[in-house]
């Protein structure tokens, strides 16, 4: 799918001045629903034009922290269908017609079983995740998380990925000469995953701090 989608960048580079921004946005939308597309070849390219003016934004780093916050709107609004489409029709339709939504059973009980078992922290976490990012929202909107809550920590996790990735393609920007959209997003693609394992480290040390304080309040809410 990488190189399909790469073999089209060109004539979508060449809107960028223009609609570069929307493209973002609808492109992030897809990828943080249910249909199967890649972030990387939407984030590391935008971050790539930004470096180079060519997303009509003022300054480079101006360009690329808007790249950023146009993403993360389109991660969240991408959630928000998987949230409602869960919560409106419930874990038994999915299981059955969950096929024409691009949504295997064993993904959705994996994704089920990582929610129910770490709480909501994971739709921090697990934004960072290949092949759960999607998937972890739909357990959230089975289990009816709040929705403050849910947009919280799903938009600090899109928030850390697609800024890992814009600023992977900013630094490519920076420091590649001619290249192609492919070897773009894949050089890209395998310097995100090389830092991967450390962000999400980072994550869970940061979700683990969070249950913890949130057991200490709840305890000391109890005994009062």
């Amino acid at each position: 799918m990488l190189e399909t989608i790469a073999s089209h960048l060109d004539s979508l580079a060449a809107l960028a001045p223009m609609w570069g921004l929307l493209f973002i946005f609808v492109f992030m939308t897809i990828e943080s629903s249910f249909v199967p597309f890649p972030s990387e070849v939407v984030m590391i390219p935008a971050g790539f034009l930004a470096a180079r003016g060519e997303l009509g934004i003022g300054s480079p780093l101006a360009a690329v922290w808007v790249a950023i916050a146009v993403g993360v709107l389109g991660s969240l609004a991408g959630a928000y269908v998987n949230y409602y489409l869960a919560l409106w029709v419930g874990k038994p339709f999915l299981e059955k017609y969950g096929k024409w939504f691009f949504l295997k059973p064993a993904a959705l009980e994996r994704a089920c079983e990582v929610f129910n078992k770490y709480g909501a922290a994971t739709t921090f976490v697990c934004r960072m995740v290949p092949a759960i990012r999607q998937l972890i929202s739909i357990p959230a909107g089975i289990a009816k998380m709040p929705l403050g809550s849910f947009t919280l920590f799903t938009g600090l996790g899109a928030g850390v990925w697609t800024t890992i990735l814009a600023f992977v393609g900013y630094g490519l920007g920076k420091s590649a000469g001619d290249i192609t959209y492919l070897e773009l997003c894949t050089k890209g693609k395998e310097m995100a995953a090389a830092n991967l394992p450390l962000v999400i480290g980072g994550a869970l040390a940061l979700a683990g701090l969070y249950v913890l304080i949130s057991k200490l309040v709840m305890r000391r809410e109890g005994a009062e």
